[in-house]
C-alpha cells in the first residue's frame, strides 16, 4: 500500500542510482532500493522550471507561425476541464490548410493547465515547459487578447478537445497522484507531488492557504491521518479527493512566504517551494511594442519583486489612453480589470486617487484633448500623445471667468470631487446631471455662454440638477458673494490655462503623485503637491509610471521587499530609477495597485484588487 511518508517512502520499483543536486547546493547520490529512498532533510535538486534570458524556440512540437488572418470558427470565454467549468476565452479558427485550430488565451492556459512560459523576443511563439515537454506555441492576437494554439500540445498530451457552440470541452488521460512529500530547505519548504502521468493543474489563494486542484485521482490512502511523528508538518496540508479526475491540496502559507508552483519530469512531479523569492523572472515579449517583465530586483541593498509592462509609445498599431468604468460619467469605481475589459485593451495599470466614499476623481484625468477630471493641489501628472511625446511635471489648470459686468471670477476645480471654498465648474464630462457635494451650495446654469438660471440647494445629495450639453455648471461653495455677481443673463466667457503651459498641448493626461523624478534625478516632494503626514510616511503596495531614455513607458507595480515590509514613496522612486526611469510618476497604491495584461490581472489575486476610478490602457490594433 502507497503510504504519505515524508521520510521518503515510494512504490517497490527497481534498484536505481539517481544522480540529485542540492537546490542551491551540492549535489548528493542515493539509492533507490526496495521502495526506500533513503535522504537527509534536504530535498534533492530539481531542475529549476525557468532560464532567466530569452529561450531559443524548442522543436519538440515543431511549431509553425500562426497564420495572418486565419479565418475563426468559434469562439467562447467558457471551458470544462474534466466536467468542470471555468471561465476561459477560447478561440478556433481554419488553418489556410483547412485544419481547425484551437487556442485558449495564455492566462487561461497558465491557469488551468500549469504551464510555465518561458522568456522570448519572439512575438508569434511562447516558448513553455510543462513536465516533459518543452516547445513553443504559435500566437494570435487580437485587440485585447493573446491565444496560443494548443492542437498539437492537446495531441500530445492525449487531450480530447471538442467545441460546443458556447463552451470548448477538455477531457485529459486518468491519472493518479503516487506520493507527496515534504522537505525542509533554507528558504522554506519543498512539496513534492509525484503522479503517474502529465496533469493539468490549476492554483488558488484563499487568505493565508494554497488550493491546488490536480486533475488526477489521489490514492485513498494518502488522504488518511499520518501516524506520531511521522516527520512532516501534517497540519499545514490538507488533501481530498474530489472526484475520480481530481484531488485537492490546501497548504497553509507562513507569513511572508509565497509558493512557487512547477513541474518536472522523469518522474513526472509537481513542485510546490514555500519561499519568500517565490517570483520567477519573466521577460516575454507579449504583443509587437509590448513586453511583459517581472523580476526581484535590489533596490538599496534589499531584494524586491517587481512586475511591470515596457511600452513602445511608437509602435504602429499600439496607443495609451487613459480608461475609466464609466465613459458617461465621472461618478463610479470597478476593479481595474472590469474597466480594461469593457474599454478592450490589453493592458492597463491603475491611474490616479479619487475619493472612496463618493466614488469621485481626485485628480487630473484628459482623454483625447477633453479634461474628464481637472488637476488637484499642484500635483504630478502624465502628459503624453500618440507620437511618443511626453512630460511628466506639477500641474495647476487655472480657469477664469470674465462676466459681462466686467468682473473676472477665479475657479476652483473642474469636474472634482476635491471640495474648496469657491466656484467650481462641471461639464457634461461629469455626467448628466450633478448633485451637490456638500450643504448649502448654489448651483448656475450656464448656457451658450450665459447665465440661465440660479438655485440654492440647502442640502447634500438632493436636487440633481441638469448638466446642459450647450454650456456647464457652477457651484459656489461659500461664495454668496458670487451669486450677486452672476444673475440669469450675465454673459459669460471662459479662460483656462495649464501650468507648466505646455501640458496643455497633450490630448492625454493622468495626475496622481507625487512626481518621483525628472530628468534623470528624484525630485520627491510630497510636501508641495498637499500629501497629509500620514500618506507621506505610510510603508503600502506601490504603482507607478516612468519613461526611459529611448522612450519606452514603464507600467511598474511592487508590494514588498523579500523581508515583508512594504514600499515608502522614497523606495518607489529608487526602484523606478533602477528600472531606467528618467522621469516618473507615483500612482494610487495600496489595494488599488493593479497590473492587467491580456484578460487578467498579473500581479495578485484579482480578488484582492480594489475599485478604482480610472486607469492607464494599452490598446493594440488586432491582426487583419
Amino acid at each position: 500500500m502507497l503510504l504519505f511518508d515524508l521520510s521518503y517512502r515510494f512504490l517497490p520499483r527497481p534498484r536505481l542510482l539517481l544522480l540529485c543536486g542540492v537546490a542551491f547546493g551540492a549535489a548528493l547520490v542515493s539509492i533507490v532500493d526496495g521502495g526506500q529512498l533513503h535522504v537527509g532533510m534536504t530535498e534533492p535538486a530539481i531542475a529549476q522550471p525557468l532560464p532567466t534570458s530569452p529561450s531559443p524556440t524548442p522543436s519538440i512540437l515543431s511549431p509553425t507561425q500562426m497564420p495572418v488572418g486565419a479565418a475563426t470558427v468559434q469562439q467562447g470565454a467558457q471551458i470544462t476541464l474534466n466536467g468542470r467549468s471555468i471561465a476561459v476565452p477560447w478561440m478556433q479558427w481554419r488553418s489556410p490548410t483547412g485544419d481547425r485550430r484551437t487556442g485558449i488565451t495564455d492566462a487561461g492556459l497558465q491557469s488551468i493547465m500549469g504551464i510555465q512560459f518561458l522568456n522570448t523576443d519572439n512575438v508569434a511563439q511562447q516558448p513553455f515547459q510543462w513536465f516533459a515537454s518543452k516547445a513553443s506555441l504559435p500566437t494570435r492576437l487580437t485587440s485585447s487578447l493573446r491565444y496560443l494554439d494548443i492542437t498539437d500540445l492537446a495531441q500530445q498530451a492525449g487531450w480530447q478537445v471538442q467545441a460546443t457552440p458556447e463552451t470548448l470541452q477538455i477531457v485529459t488521460p486518468a491519472a493518479k497522484v503516487m506520493g507527496i512529500r515534504q522537505s525542509k530547505q533554507s528558504w522554506g519548504d519543498r512539496w513534492v507531488i509525484e503522479v503517474d502521468r502529465s496533469i493539468p493543474w490549476q492554483t488558488d489563494f484563499q487568505g493565508q492557504e494554497l488550493v491546488l486542484t490536480l486533475e488526477a485521482q489521489i490514492d485513498p490512502a494518502l488522504v488518511q491521518p499520518l501516524k506520531p511523528n511521522s516527520g512532516t508538518d501534517r497540519q499545514s496540508l490538507k488533501l481530498e479527493s474530489i472526484s475520480t479526475h481530481q484531488s485537492r491540496l490546501r497548504l497553509t502559507l507562513p507569513a511572508g512566504l509565497r509558493p512557487r508552483v512547477w513541474s518536472t519530469s522523469a518522474p513526472d512531479r509537481i513542485v510546490v517551494d514555500i519561499r519568500p523569492d517565490s517570483l520567477v523572472e519573466q521577460n516575454i515579449l507579449w504583443a509587437p511594442g509590448l513586453r511583459w517583465r517581472q523580476q526581484i530586483v535590489t533596490v538599496g541593498n534589499r531584494l524586491m519583486p517587481v512586475q511591470w509592462l515596457e511600452v513602445n509609445p511608437r509602435q504602429p498599431g499600439l496607443s495609451m489612453k487613459p480608461i475609466v468604468p464609466n465613459p458617461t460619467s465621472m461618478l463610479g469605481t470597478a476593479p481595474l480589470a472590469q474597466t480594461a475589459t469593457q474599454n478592450q485593451v490589453a493592458a492597463a495599470i491603475n491611474g490616479g486617487f479619487f475619493n472612496r466614499n463618493r466614488q469621485l476623481p481626485l485628480g487630473a484625468i484628459r482623454q483625447d484633448g477633453q479634461w474628464l477630471s481637472g488637476p488637484i493641489l499642484n500635483r504630478g501628472a502624465i502628459a503624453w500623445d500618440t507620437s511618443g511625446n511626453t512630460l511628466f511635471d506639477r500641474l495647476t489648470l487655472q480657469e477664469t471667468l470674465m462676466a459681462g459686468n466686467g468682473q473676472r471670477l477665479p475657479l476652483t476645480h473642474l469636474n472634482s470631487g476635491y471640495l474648496q471654498a469657491g466656484i467650481a465648474r462641471y461639464t457634461n464630462h461629469w455626467g448628466s446631471t450633478y448633485t451637490p457635494l456638500s450643504d448649502n451650495e448654489i448651483v448656475v446654469t450656464v448656457q451658450t455662454n450665459q447665465v440661465s438660471q440660479q438655485q440654492a440647494i440647502a442640502k447634500a445629495g438632493t436636487t440633481s440638477v441638469p448638466i446642459p450639453t450647450d454650456g456647464y455648471l457652477l457651484v459656489l461653495r461659500s461664495n454668496q458673494t458670487a451669486a450677486s455677481l452672476l444673475p440669469p443673463g450675465t454673459p459669460l466667457q471662459l479662460e483656462s490655462a495649464t501650468n507648466p503651459p505646455t501640458f496643455n498641448q497633450f490630448p492625454h493626461i493622468i495626475g496622481a503623485g507625487p512626481l518621483l523624478i525628472q530628468n534623470s534625478q528624484i525630485v520627491l516632494n510630497p510636501q508641495a503637491e498637499g500629501f497629509s503626514q500620514a500618506f507621506i510616511t505610510e510603508m503600502a503596495p506601490r504603482s507607478a509610471i516612468g519613461q526611459t531614455a529611448n522612450g519606452t513607458f514603464l507600467l511598474v507595480t511592487a508590494y514588498s521587499r523579500l523581508d515583508g515590509t512594504e514600499l515608502s514613496l522614497m523606495d518607489m522612486a529608487q526602484l523606478m530609477q533602477q528600472l531606467g526611469a528618467i522621469a516618473a510618476l507615483n500612482l494610487d497604491g495600496g489595494s488599488s495597485s493593479t497590473l492587467f495584461l491580456g484578460g487578467e490581472v498579473r500581479d495578485r489575486p484579482p480578488r484582492t484588487a480594489a475599485r478604482v476610478h480610472n486607469g492607464i490602457g494599452i490598446f493594440l490594433a488586432p491582426n487583419p
